[in-house]
């Protein structure tokens, strides 16, 4: 493993431990070559999978390789400032990636993955699910806001 404070090649494991949704191993490591102390995670990867982007600039869509770390970023935004624990976090992308790896397809599409958050960002935090729809759908007006809230408190009431 690199480090990446100095870049040398080799680093030894000090501790190694599963995480608490053990979903993944924990590893302290610590540099040969500068002496600083790392931490890094190790996760299961079924198989590779490609994201497909619809719409580029000349309407053609996008592949790239499947990142657990964009969905993770979109989820700790939206829910900034929430006060949900970082565990129920790692607990939601955890849940995504294993469904999308779990649907058999070399392939997904950028569409599906954020149907997916949304579920699951409907399910844990009213105001994180609304912050993310207004990315993810495109709210150009306050109109578009009030209109989401509404359907979301009343599917709440129900």
């Amino acid at each position: 493993m690199r480090c990446p404070f100095c870049a040398h090649d080799n680093s030894q494991v000090k501790d190694s431990r599963p995480t608490e949704d053990n979903t993944s191993i924990r590893r302290r490591r610590q540099c040969e070559g500068c002496g600083a102390r790392f931490t890094t995670f190790e996760r299961v990867q079924l198989r590779e999978i490609t994201v497909v982007k619809s719409g580029g600039v000349d309407g053609q869509s996008r592949r790239e390789h499947f990142d657990r770390s964009k969905i993770e970023q979109s989820v700790s935004l939206a829910c900034r400032k929430r006060g949900i624990a970082q565990e129920r976090l790692d607990q939601l992308v955890s849940g995504i990636q294993r469904q999308v790896e779990t649907l058999g397809e070399p392939e997904v599409s950028a569409k599906q993955i954020g149907e997916m958050v949304m579920d699951g960002l409907r399910q844990l935090d009213s105001v994180a699910y609304i912050r993310f729809a207004s990315v993810y759908r495109d709210f150009s007006e306050a109109r578009d806001f009030e209109e989401f809230a509404s359907a979301v408190q009343d599917a709440a009431k129900q």
